[in-house]
């Protein structure tokens, strides 16, 4: 699987990795991404969703069954 936070759609991003003497090499910045079981009661069922670290702090806010139901509108398989 790509490394896509499913919420988000967090990916990564290329940048330089700077040395001390100033020289520059590409790198990629990956997202912090993290599997996770979360329960959904109304659905009385577990669902595995992939995604970034800030993505956690959006389910807390906005609360689970609201951001599943938006990911499935968007057509994203839960």
């Amino acid at each position: 699987m790509a490394r896509v936070c499913q919420v988000t759609g967090k990916k990564p991003i290329t940048g330089h990795k700077v040395s001390f003497s100033n020289k520059k090499a590409k790198r990629r910045f990956l997202p912090n991404l993290q599997t996770k079981r979360f329960y959904l009661v109304e659905e009385d069922r577990w669902v595995t969703i992939k995604l970034a670290a800030d993505a956690i702090r959006t389910i807390n806010k906005r609360g689970l069954y609201s951001v599943v139901k938006e990911l499935r509108a968007q057509g994203e398989k839960i």
